[in-house]
């Protein structure tokens, strides 16, 4: 039990990171960027393709996190600068970077069990004892999920992280004080990937290989996170948005792991959540619409 338990707090710390990306697009922005579907693998195979060549696994994290802003800048531009509706302009970077993440890392799956990872070398047997060696995973990514939160509530506070806000809810209001509101969607977007490619390199490391189909799917986890933290905690005033995103990823891994103890298959996976992602969807529009029907109500 104690090890389902870590499990499921390792992989929702370690998409948490995602999904504080999606949260920027899906909730900030209301980009649909499927664009993340391929640059979670994009930063794993970076990641890859770097540890093979000795490079330090710390600064493989600074790698991937460029490559996803600039995946993120790309779909910025194909739907600011050549006018491609949003969805459209997520699909065709998601389609073009399956391409480019096996010319990164040279084949479909490299694996990189055999090479020192964030998780595991010689600087962190060093500073953690031997009696937390089983939470070093969740040390290591709760001290990675804390600096990207941070950074992002940061940014949100600073200029350019209000006119982002800006942009997602009233971009007429931004175009009317003279303000680009294309350079504040692409800044999002090339933010919302780098976090995506970052939880990519993670994921690499923690599993010690990477796998081009790693991304399939992400771009629903991240939704499904941003949705049930978003929703669940939205009435607990102390807790920012950013931590509920954190929050309701590790809910929603909890989910699936209930329900494959439960007697589903792993090879269900995608099915449950599917399933999942639906529920929390008509729960989230059955609250959504409540206030108006007691309004009616009370006419």
């Amino acid at each position: 039990m104690v090890d389902i338990i870590l499990g499921v707090i390792r992989e929702g710390l370690l998409f948490s990171i995602m999904a504080l990306g999606v949260y920027i697009t899906y909730k900030i922005l209301d980009f649909p960027d499927l664009s993340v579907d391929s640059t979670f693998p994009l930063g794993a195979a970076v990641t890859a393709m770097l540890i093979v060549k000795d490079v330090n696994p710390y600064v493989t994290l600074l790698a991937a996190l460029l490559a996803g802003a600039i995946a993120g800048t790309v779909t910025g531009i194909i739907h600011v600068v050549f006018k491609v509706r949003d969805l459209l302009s997520g699909i065709i970077v998601m389609t073009g970077l399956y391409a480019i993440n096996l010319r990164i890392a040279g084949s479909a799956n490299v694996a990189i069990f055999s090479k020192d990872n964030i998780f595991e070398n010689k600087f962190m047997d060093k500073i953690i004892p031997q009696s937390l060696e089983k939470y070093s995973y969740i040390i290591v990514l709760t001290i990675l999920v804390i600096i990207v939160k941070l950074v992002l509530d940061w940014y949100l506070k600073t200029k350019s992280g209000l006119l982002l806000r800006a942009v997602g809810d009233n971009d007429v209001l931004v175009t009317s004080v003279a303000k680009n509101k294309g350079i504040a969607k692409i800044v999002g977007l090339a933010i919302a990937n780098a976090f995506a490619a970052l939880a990519g390199s993670a994921y690499c490391q923690m599993n010690g290989f990477f796998e081009i189909s790693s991304g399939t799917g992400t771009m629903v986890i991240g939704l499904a996170s941003v949705i049930i933290g978003t929703k669940l905690l939205k009435n607990i005033k102390f807790v920012k948005a950013t931590s509920a995103v954190i929050f309701g990823s590790i809910i929603y891994k909890a989910c699936i792991s209930i329900a494959i103890n439960m007697g589903m298959e792993a090879s269900d996976l995608k099915l449950i959540t599917a399933v999942l992602f639906l529920l929390i969807l008509i729960i989230s529009n059955m609250f959504k619409n409540k206030p108006k029907i007691i309004k009616e109500e009370a006419k």
